[in-house]
């Protein structure tokens, strides 16, 4: 930049003294280019050393601001960085405590899993199932009328036909006493469902299932419905919601045929339906009944109260009475007490006349 203004300089300056050689002598040429040399080197040095002095200040402050601004990008940086830092740290942090709560839930997995497992091997023995749905029976009873409510409900009840019922409801009338009995029909519940079996033996299966819940129908039936006695229908408890959701779905003819048994099927979830019915309708009674002792012992109150009117009423007349013959009582002591001042005044009179 700086040669090319010096150039430029120099052309004007070569302009100028072809002009003044047209109009002038050659010496006064001589005489005005050595002023002008001198005047354009002194200038030239003028302007090389303004340009020189510029482009340093101009140098120094944009090294001023370069500096500035890259120290502000530094700090900025370093906020950013330390941002960056903190949220990292608190995900870290984080993400080690979700792998510390799936480790506990891998274990608790596990443990499930061997539980799983050895819930499936106690549900292979009949026997076992069968003290499964009644464990599973008596903690729904228990949560919906509490602990040993007998009550409302008993556990492995006696009949008098000597057969023992898994439980006896207390329902209200016309409702009457209630039993509910665990059947856990599982072996070909577990062939009809099972998917690697041949079409043929998942039919056979359903086949005997049906036969299997048709034979717990039939014995709930004729074991505890008694005539005058229990109520005259009875509940079958299936502590498997799969099973009870089969049987609603796809085996009509099994609700059907219980209908006629006067048997309802129920699972857990029903179950705990139907009892929260009985116990609300229970709860209403009580306060049904409450309120009639309520209003008979407002009504008796209600009598006494009379006769708490009737009585004070006498007395307000007796204590009347006694106040107007205090009344009275009291004017005649007023008089009898002027009296005696008469007489008291007359015989001071009398003897001040003696005297004189």
């Amino acid at each position: 930049m700086e040669y090319i203004i010096i150039g430029l300089l120099v052309l004007i300056v070569i302009l100028i003294t072809i002009s003044l050689f047209k109009n002038t002598n050659e010496s006064n040429i001589t005489e005005r280019l050595g002023k002008m040399e001198v005047t354009v080197t002194k200038e030239i040095g003028d302007f090389k050393s303004s340009l020189s002095k510029d482009i340093n200040n101009d140098f120094t402050n944009l090294s001023d601001k370069i500096d500035n601004r890259l120290n502000k990008i530094n700090d900025k940086v370093n906020e950013r960085l330390d941002e960056n830092f903190e949220k990292t740290n608190k995900t870290f942090s984080s993400v080690l405590e979700r792998l510390s709560k799936i480790d506990e839930a891998q274990k608790k997995i596990d443990t499930l899993s061997s539980d799983i497992v050895s819930l499936q091997g106690i549900l292979t023995d009949k026997k076992s199932r069968g003290i499964f749905g009644e464990v599973n029976l008596k903690h729904i009873m228990s949560s919906v009328f509490g602990e040993r409510n007998d009550m409302i409900y008993k556990m492995q009840y006696t009949l008098p036909n000597s057969t023992i019922v898994d439980c006896i409801l207390y329902a209200p009338e016309p409702l009457g006493i209630i039993g509910i009995d665990s059947k856990f029909p599982l072996e070909h519940y577990q062939m009809m469902v099972d998917k690697n079996l041949s079409q043929t033996e998942r039919q056979n299966a359903e086949k005997q299932f049906k036969i299997d819940v048709k034979k717990h129908i039939d014995a709930i039936s004729s074991k505890y419905i008694i005539d005058g006695v229990t109520s005259n229908q009875a509940i079958m408890f299936l502590p498997a919601e799969a099973i009870f959701a089969e049987i609603s779905a796809y085996h009509q003819d099994l609700i059907e045929y219980s209908y006629k048994k006067r048997v309802w099927i129920t699972s857990p979830t029903t179950l705990i339906s139907t009892l929260t019915v009985i116990q609300v309708i229970i709860k209403n009674m009580e306060r049904d009944k409450y309120t009639s002792i309520i209003h008979q012992e407002l009504n008796k109150l209600g009598v006494e109260f009379s006769r708490y009117k009737e009585r004070w009423d006498k007395l307000s007349r007796s204590i009347q009475t006694v106040n107007n013959d205090v009344e009275n009582i009291h004017k005649t002591t007023e008089k009898i007490t002027k009296r005696f001042n008469s007489i008291n005044q007359v015989e001071v009179e009398n003897m001040q006349k003696e005297i004189e």
